[in-house]
């Protein structure tokens, strides 16, 4: 937010799910483009709700909260703030996509229980109660921090909230 380097510094900026934690992602955007040299490039990867997040639902907000709350996001913005803000920052949109419209896979096959694979496993009942248990025994014998059970909880909840929020 108040970023340590004089105007106009940098060739090129990229965010990788960055911004989205900015507690204003237009003045996040607005002190990107001052250490961005004029002419340049700032691309950004982030975390956005799309036309298809329905704010009334009670359900779209739980899954909402649940992935704010697994990633560390204060709110999820939609794809139009986001880019509104950066035009207002005063950058000049010239591409932008919905990687998970265009995508021929969906992004959040990975966490899907009904997709089995080795690397799957760990989202089964059973890898799940493995990693539990793993996890309980480590913090027991104190080779893990006092609390990190609780972090796999919120994980697991997060992981859930992204695989619902994606279908």
């Amino acid at each position: 937010m108040k970023m340590p380097f004089p105007d106009s510094t940098f060739d090129a900026i990229y965010a990788i799910e960055a911004t989205c934690h900015a507690p204003n992602v237009l003045e996040a955007y607005k002190e990107i483009y001052r250490v961005l040299k004029p002419g340049q490039y700032f691309a950004a990867y982030e975390w956005c709700v799309t036309d298809h997040f329905d704010p009334t639902n009670p359900i779209h907000q739980k899954i909402k909260a649940e992935i704010e709350l697994g990633n560390g996001l204060p709110d999820i913005r939609s794809t139009r703030q986001c880019l509104q803000a950066a035009i207002d920052a005063g950058f000049e949109v010239i591409w932008e996509e919905d990687r998970a419209e265009s995508s021929s896979v969906p992004w959040y096959l990975p966490m899907d229980k009904g997709q089995f694979s080795l690397s799957s496993f760990r989202l089964t009942a059973i890898g799940r109660l493995f990693t539990r248990t793993l996890v309980k025994t480590l913090e027991y014998l104190k080779l893990a921090p006092e609390g990190t059970e609780r972090v796999l909880s919120i994980l697991e909840t997060a992981g859930e909230g992204l695989l619902e929020g994606g279908k």
